[in-house]
């Protein structure tokens, strides 16, 4: 049984080496460009990861490219929180609890209104308006398997995880520009960032793409949304109980990650971690970053959304915008 357990691992790794390899190489070039030329390493990695996206159509290193996507990403995620103390969470005041929650209910709403005046499926409108404003495809994936069944179910969520990824990137370069042209304090710029930005991998890179500060704060408040899945899946399950579909797999009400992010930020916040420790524990979470970072690239490819019609565009980019604009505007009023 140890043999055959062995042979499996072996044969996997065989499998997905070919994608791991190409991702950490252009992750080793974009670091290496980005310390040459003091720029963005997130942006150089997404950068080149576009330039080289042929290579997740390929076979032999599509596997390995999914993997550097999902699950080192995730990791770079999780090993975040050995940096973060829940003393500087409480300094972000209650602020942006306010936002998230506020901007969460209102872009669902107006999202469902939309879909319902365009002629679409009113659950269209909240599976879009869900993944805008919690975690991009990670909540489209995770809504869709609790929300009731329907005929275009499949296609709706496919256009989904296509358009916020899309979404996603567009914003992690536009956004810290914008924030620049705002003149928003780090903070404040983190909160923007942390709140509008679909995609876990993009805010961290929009948000350490300007400065540590933004990166730490962009990081703390996009995990406050992620928290938020929790409660709206739980309304998608009570709509498919009202609807009489039950059933079927459901998603952890919470992504590993996110645990793993607040256990490592507890165990930081009492001190149980040391300067050595942390410092390596940082520059791991970099380079995974880094390499998921560049097989996010790899695998974006814009001229889908070309064969999906106009107006689930038009939905999405305004709920996009809706939501920057809540952000922007509640971080004004309250601040």
């Amino acid at each position: 049984m140890f043999r055959d357990a062995i042979a499996v691992l072996q044969e996997r790794g065989r499998v997905l080496l070919p994608g791991l390899t190409v991702t950490v190489v252009v992750a080793a070039a974009a670091t290496f460009l980005a310390e040459h030329y003091h720029a963005p390493l997130m942006l150089f990695a997404l950068l080149l990861g576009i330039a080289m996206n042929f290579l997740s159509g390929e076979t032999r290193s599509a596997a390995g490219i999914d993997v550097s996507s999902r699950a080192i990403l995730r990791i770079g995620v999780a090993l975040l929180g050995i940096r973060v103390t829940f003393d500087q969470i409480a300094q972000l005041g209650w602020q942006p609890p306010v936002i998230v929650i506020v901007s969460l209910i209102v872009t669902i709403l107006v999202s469902a209104l939309l879909a319902r005046w365009l002629r679409f499926n009113t659950l269209f409108g909240f599976l879009t308006g869900a993944a805008t404003a919690i975690c991009g495809a990670s909540a489209a994936l995770a809504l869709a398997a609790a929300l009731p069944a329907h005929p275009a179910k499949e296609k709706a969520t496919t256009f989904t995880v296509i358009g916020v990824s899309a979404l996603s990137t567009l914003a992690m370069i536009a956004y810290p520009l914008i924030a620049h042209l705002l003149g928003l304090s780090p903070a404040a710029a983190g909160v923007f960032i942390g709140g509008t930005i679909h995609d876990v991998a993009q805010v961290v890179g929009a948000g350490y793409s300007m400065s540590q500060q933004t990166g730490d704060v962009a990081t703390v408040v996009k995990l406050m949304r992620v928290a938020m899945l929790l409660p709206v899946i739980v309304c998608a399950a009570m709509i498919t109980r009202a609807r009489g579909d039950g059933g079927g797999a459901r998603p952890p009400l919470l992504p590993w990650f996110a645990v793993g992010f607040v256990i490592l930020a507890a165990i930081n916040s009492i001190g149980w971690i040391g300067p050595a420790v942390r410092d390596a524990g940082s520059d791991v979470s970099r380079w995974c970053l880094a390499i998921a970072m560049s097989a996010i690239g790899m695998k974006t490819q814009l001229r889908e959304l070309a064969a999906v019609g106009l107006k689930p565009v038009i939905l999405m980019m305004i709920e996009t915008v809706l939501l920057a604009g809540l952000v922007l505007g509640l971080s004004h009023w309250l601040g």
